[in-house]
């Protein structure tokens, strides 16, 4: 029989050799049984949620930071922007209560706020958060966006966007990227189109019962997390979480 004429599609990219799988990233709203059984999972670092606005504290996450610590985890803090006060008095906010060490990753997650579209952070304001993080500390968040979101398109589902694009001369394109997209490889957003990304978020609420993309390597001591990819070795990892940007 004669060879089918067209091309076979390759197959999806294996995730491992497109970066370490090596991050994960909570809420209070999972459950952490044991911090050393995670570090048994392969994971090195935690990027856990610190603050919301100007206001809300995740009261999970100082308790936790000694926790993981001492299991042998790097240690980071994130920030959901959103649009009721400005991004300098959010960043004051942010340090206060995550308290970071010369080691303490520290992260803006700069998305669309579901609950309340109409409070979302700003470009201007998460570029305010963003230099007023820098001149407190000396470091660069990294940033955690949707590439659609960091284009200024329109969301499929919702059709609300950011309202403008972040471009390559914003502060936040000096920042390392940490980008949301659930598919075979990440889109990278207009303005890091030269650097790529730091941090690939490749699957969120991964449990036991909900293994993303059929995988078999669960993390054990954590009731459900986001599965994120570093761009890079262990080495690089680590140097990631001293200097970011």
């Amino acid at each position: 029989m004669a060879p089918h004429p067209y091309p076979i599609a390759p197959p999806p990219p294996d995730r491992a050799s497109l970066g370490l799988d090596a991050v994960i990233d909570l809420s209070r709203s999972v459950t952490v049984s044991n911090f050393r059984l995670v570090r048994q999972s392969n994971i090195l670092g935690v990027i856990h949620k610190a603050t919301e606005g100007g206001d809300y504290v995740d009261a999970a996450c100082a308790a936790r930071r000694p926790q993981a610590e001492a299991a042998g985890l790097l240690w980071g803090t994130y920030h959901f922007g959103t649009g009721q006060s400005s991004g300098a008095k959010q960043a004051a906010f942010f340090l206060s209560e995550s308290r970071p060490g010369p080691r303490t990753l520290l992260a803006l997650d700069l998305e669309l706020n579901e609950p309340n579209p109409r409070n979302s952070m700003r470009l201007d304001q998460a570029e305010e958060f963003v230099k007023a993080v820098a001149d407190a500390t000396g470091r660069l968040p990294v940033v955690y966006v949707h590439p659609t979101w960091a284009n200024g398109d329109p969301l499929p589902n919702s059709g609300r966007s950011l309202g403008a694009r972040i471009t390559p001369d914003s502060i936040l394109a000096r920042c390392g990227l940490w980008v949301a997209d659930y598919h075979d490889s990440p889109e990278i957003p207009f303005a890091w189109e030269a650097k790529g990304w730091r941090l690939w978020q490749y699957a969120g609420d991964e449990s036991a019962g909900r293994p993303a993309y059929g995988q078999t390597s669960i993390v054990r001591g954590v009731s459900h997390c986001d599965r994120n990819l570093f761009n890079g070795d262990a080495a690089a990892l680590q140097r990631l979480w001293s200097a970011a940007g």
